[in-house]
C-alpha cells in the first residue's frame, strides 16, 4: 500500500510517517500519510506531520491497517487527531471471483477514447455526489494512469452508450493492486451493474498477476455486494485527521 500510494505522487519521509501528496489535486483521499510498520509517534511526530500537510494547504491525514501500527492510532487521538472512519478491508483470492456478468442492456467496455473516459469519469462523480464536470485534464490524467498500467472499467447502456457507471483498479506493484472508486449513477442502481463492475476490475487484475487484490467499503450495502463478488473481510483500516 505505501508503494501504490507513492506512485506518482511526491513523497516525505516525516518521523515514522511516509507522507504523500498529489501533485495535481487536493483532494483528501488522494493527499495522506502511512505509519511505519509499529510506529508509536510522539507528539512531535504528529506535530512535525500536520505542519507537513498544512504547508501545503492540505488537511493532515493518515490512512492505514490497524493491526501495521497499532499504536499509532493511540498517540495520533492524544495528539488531537480524530477518526474520520474505521471500515473493513476486503480481499479477493485468485480464482474466487463470483462474476454476474453485465445485467441485460448494459455493456462493459474499457474506456479508450477520449469520450469513453470522460463518460466514466463524470458517471463516478457523480454517483458521489461530486459536479460531473469532467476536464481535458481530467481525461489526460485517466489516460496516463491507463498507460501505467492502471485498470479502468467504463458500463454504459447498450443501445444509447450513455455512461451507467465505472470504477478503476491500481496498477499491480509487488503482486497487490486495490479496486477502487466503484460509481453508478442513481438511475442506473439496483440492476447489478455495481457488482457486475467490481468482478470485471477484479478479474482484470488477477489476470495481470494481482495476488493480493483488496478494497474498502463504504458502508454495509456495499460490504454486501462486494461479498457477493467473492470478496471477504481481512481486517480494518482507519482514517484519522486533524
Amino acid at each position: 500500500m505505501r508503494r501504490a500510494a507513492a506512485a506518482g505522487r511526491a513523497t516525505e519521509q516525516v518521523g515514522p510517517f511516509l507522507a504523500t501528496f498529489a501533485t495535481d489535486s487536493t483532494n483528501p483521499y488522494l493527499n495522506y500519510a502511512i505509519p511505519d510498520d509499529g510506529a508509536r509517534p510522539t507528539q512531535s511526530d504528529a506535530d512535525g506531520l500536520t505542519r507537513a500537510y498544512q504547508l501545503r494547504d492540505l488537511l493532515p491525514r493518515v490512512e492505514f491497517l490497524v493491526d501495521t501500527a497499532p499504536g499509532a492510532e493511540t498517540a495520533l487521538l492524544a495528539a488531537g487527531w480524530s477518526v474520520e472512519r474505521r471500515i473493513p478491508v476486503m480481499l479477493c483470492a485468485p480464482g474466487s471471483v463470483v462474476a454476474p456478468g453485465a445485467p441485460a442492456g448494459i455493456e462493459l467496455v474499457v474506456p479508450e477514447r477520449d469520450d469513453e473516459i470522460r463518460g466514466m469519469v463524470a458517471a463516478q462523480q457523480e454517483a458521489f455526489d461530486q459536479p460531473a464536470t469532467v476536464t481535458d485534464a481530467d481525461v489526460a490524467a485517466r489516460r496516463e494512469w491507463l498507460r501505467a498500467g492502471g485498470f479502468a472499467v467504463l458500463a454504459r447502456d447498450a443501445v444509447t452508450g450513455h455512461a451507467a457507471g465505472g470504477g478503476v483498479a491500481e496498477a499491480v506493484v509487488d503482486g497487490t493492486a486495490e479496486v477502487a472508486g466503484i460509481g453508478v449513477r442513481a438511475e442506473f442502481r439496483r440492476r447489478g451493474i455495481g457488482a457486475a463492475i467490481t468482478a470485471f476490475l477484479t478479474s482484470a487484475v488477477h489476470d495481470a498477476g494481482g495476488q493480493t487484490v483488496f478494497l474498502t467499503p463504504a458502508g454495509v450495502p456495499e460490504q454486501r455486494l462486494y461479498e457477493g463478488v467473492g470478496y471477504v473481510p481481512a481486517g480494518a483500516m482507519v482514517h484519522l485527521s486533524r
